[in-house]
C-alpha cells in the first residue's frame, strides 16, 4: 500500500511539473502591452474596415501559421495569443460582421447587442481585467452598472415582489438579509457554500491540463472528490442544494434566479455551475463602453500586426484533411467557388457539434474518440430575443441600467418545465422568462452615439422544435406561420415588458425578433442554442470535463471557446487560453500569473 502511495506521488509530481514548466515557445505574456486608451471610434466607414473584411482569396495572408473558424472571443482571443507568440493567424467568419455574439446589429438607426449584456470580475485590478488588457492592448474600456447588478422579480412587474442583488459580498449578503429577515442562516450558508465551491473553479483547468487517464482514475477512487468541494458538488442539482437551505419559496427562487446565464433549469443544473456565476457577479458587473462591437473592433488589429486577418462572408464548408489524417486547412466558399487555405493548425471556434458533424471529413467523424465526446454532451437550450427601439432618453423613459429577471410564478423549474413540453402555440402565449435589459443605458457613450434614443433587449428561452419545419427556408422569408408564431411570442413579452416599464408604450419606434432560426444562420448554433452544448451535471463531472479540451484525435485540429471551457464571455475566453496553451505547449496561465504580479497597478496594490 505504502508503494502504491509513493508511485502515485512521483507522478503528481511530474505532471505537477509538466503543469508549470517552461516551453521553447515564444510567451505572448512576455511584456505589459497596455498603453493609454484612444478616444472612442465612431466613424463607421472606420469601423468596417476593421470588423466587416468580405473574404477573397487575395486577402488570404501567405505562410499561415493558424487558420481560425468561428470569431467570437474564443477565437478572436486564442488567435490574438497566437499573434502575440509571433504567429500569423487568419479568422474566418461565416457572418459578414466579426465578433460572434459580441457583435451588434443596426436596424432603423438602432444599434443592438445579441450576447454580451453583463461581465462580473473585471474590475481594474482583476486577473480577468489584466487578460482582457492584454488581448486589445489596454484599448477596450468597461463601465460599472449600478449598485443593484441584477433584479428578480416573481410575479407580474408592478403587482409580484421584487428582490434586488448589490454588487459586493458585504452589500449582497445585507440586502438579501433586508429582503428576507427571517432567512438569515440560511442566506450566509449559501454565500459560504458559493465561496467554497466557486474557488475551485481553477480544478476544472487543471483537469483539461492533466492526462485523461490520471483524471479518470482519481475521479474514480474519490480522491477528485475529497480534494475539491467544486468536483464534489458538480453531482448536486441547484435545486437539491437550495431546497435542504430553506424551505422559504422565493428565496429559493432568488437563490435560483441566474440559471438563464448558463441555460439550465435548476432541477438540472449542477450547483457548482451555479455559484461559479454567482461568485462571478458578487462584486458587481461591468459593460464594454462604447457596446460589444468594440471587442473585436480591439483584438483584431493585434492579429493583423503580425501578420495575421479576420475576414468574414467566409463560410468555412469542410476541415482539410491530408493524407496522414492530420488537419491542414480548410475549405471556404466563395460564391460557386470553394477556395482552399492551407495551414498547419487549424482551430474552431464552430462548438463541438458543428466542427465534429458538419466540417470533418465523414471518414473521420465515425472515430471512436469523435463518437465518445458526441456523447458526453447534448444541445443546450435554444432563445428567443426581441429588441426594442425606443425614442427618448433612459431619463424620460424611466429605464435603469439594473437586468431583470422576471418568473411568472416562484417555483421556476415548475414554471419552465411547463412551458418547455408546452405545444408551441400554448408556449408562445405563455412566455415564465424573461430576461429584461437595457444596453443604451448601461453604456456611458451612448447618448453621444445615439441622442435622444434608447434600447431594450429581451431574452426568453425556446424550444428549437418549434421552429424546426422552417429551417431550409430562406431568411425573411419563412413565410405568415412563422411570422404569426414570432409576432405572438413578440406580444406575450410586450404585455409583461410594458408592466416593467409602461413609460415606453407610445415611445417605440423599432421592434425586431430572432427565433432560433436567427441563431442558426447569424451564429451558426447548430439548434439556436444560446450557449453551445449544454452545461448539464453530466458534463461538469470531472471526466468529462478532462475529455472536452482543445486537443483533439485529429492532429493538429484544436478546439476553442464555450464548449471547451465554459459558457459566456469568461468562459469561452477560458477556452481560448486553454487552446492556445495547448497549441505552444506551454502554460499560458503561469505566464500571465507572472506578468500580472510584476505589474506596476499589483505592486502598488501590495504596497498598499
Amino acid at each position: 500500500m505504502w508503494l502504491y502511495w509513493i508511485l502515485l506521488a512521483l507522478l503528481l509530481l511530474a505532471v505537477l511539473r509538466k503543469l508549470l514548466g517552461g516551453s521553447s515557445s515564444p510567451n505572448p505574456f512576455s511584456a505589459d502591452c497596455r498603453r493609454p486608451p484612444a478616444p472612442l471610434v465612431t466613424d463607421k466607414d472606420v469601423r468596417k474596415k476593421v470588423i466587416k473584411q468580405a473574404f477573397s482569396a487575395a486577402k488570404v495572408p501567405e505562410n499561415l501559421d493558424a487558420v481560425v473558424i468561428g470569431s467570437g472571443i474564443g477565437g478572436l482571443a486564442a488567435a490574438v495569443l497566437l499573434s502575440k507568440a509571433g504567429k500569423r493567424v487568419l479568422v474566418l467568419e461565416q457572418h459578414g460582421k466579426a465578433g460572434g455574439c459580441c457583435h451588434t446589429f443596426s436596424e432603423k438607426g438602432f444599434e443592438f447587442d445579441v450576447g454580451i449584456h453583463y461581465i462580473g470580475q473585471i474590475g481594474e485590478r482583476s486577473l480577468m481585467r489584466f487578460l482582457v488588457d492584454q488581448l486589445t492592448e489596454g484599448q477596450l474600456q468597461w463601465s460599472k452598472m449600478p449598485s443593484v447588478f441584477d433584479a428578480v422579480v416573481l410575479g407580474e412587474p408592478g403587482n409580484g415582489k421584487t428582490y434586488r442583488l448589490y454588487s459586493g459580498k458585504k452589500e449582497y449578503v445585507e440586502g438579501l438579509k433586508k429582503q428576507f429577515p427571517d432567512e438569515a442562516v440560511a442566506i450566509d450558508k449559501f454565500v459560504r457554500l458559493v465561496k467554497r465551491v466557486a474557488q475551485g473553479v481553477t480544478h476544472m483547468t487543471i483537469l483539461k491540463m492533466v492526462p485523461v487517464p490520471l483524471v479518470k482514475f482519481l475521479s474514480r477512487t474519490g480522491l477528485l472528490a475529497w480534494f475539491s468541494p467544486f468536483l464534489k458538488m458538480t453531482s448536486r442539482s441547484l435545486t437539491d442544494v437550495v431546497s435542504e437551505l430553506t424551505t422559504n419559496e422565493e428565496l429559493r427562487a432568488v437563490f435560483s434566479y441566474i440559471f438563464p446565464t448558463y441555460g439550465v433549469v435548476p432541477a438540472s443544473a449542477s450547483f457548482s455551475l451555479h455559484a461559479i456565476l454567482v461568485d462571478h457577479y458578487m462584486e458587481g458587473a461591468w459593460y464594454p463602453r462604447g457596446g460589444p462591437s468594440e471587442i473585436a473592433f480591439h483584438t483584431i488589429p493585434v492579429i493583423k500586426q503580425a501578420g495575421g486577418a479576420v475576414l468574414t462572408k467566409a463560410a468555412v464548408q469542410s476541415i482539410l484533411v491530408n493524407a496522414d489524417g492530420k488537419a491542414c486547412g480548410v475549405s471556404v466558399q466563395k460564391g460557386q467557388d470553394l477556395v482552399n487555405v492551407f495551414a498547419p493548425i487549424v482551430i474552431s471556434d464552430a462548438g463541438i457539434f458543428n466542427t465534429y458533424e458538419r466540417l470533418l471529413p465523414a471518414e473521420i467523424r465515425t472515430l471512436p474518440d469523435i463518437q465518445a465526446q458526441l456523447h458526453m454532451v447534448d444541445h443546450g437550450l435554444a432563445g428567443f430575443s426581441v429588441f426594442i427601439g425606443l425614442k427618448g432618453s433612459k431619463e424620460e423613459l424611466g429605464l435603469e441600467g439594473t437586468n431583470y429577471f422576471i418568473y411568472s410564478h416562484q417555483n421556476l423549474d415548475e414554471a419552465m418545465n411547463c412551458f418547455l413540453t408546452a405545444s408551441r402555440e400554448e408556449a408562445a402565449e405563455n412566455i415564465p422568462m424573461l430576461f429584461v435589459t437595457s444596453p443604451s443605458s448601461k453604456d456611458p457613450t451612448w447618448q453621444e452615439r445615439y441622442p435622444g434614443k434608447s434600447t431594450l433587449c429581451i431574452l426568453a428561452f425556446a424550444q428549437y422544435e418549434w421552429f424546426e419545419e422552417w429551417k431550409d427556408e430562406t431568411v425573411q422569408k419563412r413565410g405568415a406561420e412563422y411570422e404569426s408564431l414570432k409576432n405572438t411570442m413578440v406580444e406575450s413579452v410586450l404585455k409583461t415588458v410594458l408592466k416593467l416599464y409602461p413609460h415606453i408604450e407610445d415611445k417605440i419606434e423599432c421592434i425586431s425578433s430572432g427565433s432560433p432560426l436567427t441563431n442558426q444562420h447569424y451564429i451558426a448554433s447548430p439548434k439556436g442554442e444560446i450557449y453551445g452544448a449544454a452545461h448539464s451535471i453530466s458534463r461538469l463531472q470531472a471526466e468529462a470535463t478532462a475529455t472536452l479540451r482543445p486537443q483533439t484525435c485529429v492532429p493538429n485540429l484544436y478546439l476553442t471557446g464555450q464548449d471547451v471551457c465554459l459558457c459566456g464571455f469568461m468562459g469561452a475566453l477560458q477556452g481560448a487560453v486553454l487552446c492556445a496553451s495547448a497549441v505552444l505547449q506551454r502554460n499560458l496561465y503561469i505566464d500571465m500569473l507572472r506578468l500580472w504580479r510584476n505589474s506596476p497597478a499589483n505592486n502598488s496594490k501590495k504596497k498598499d
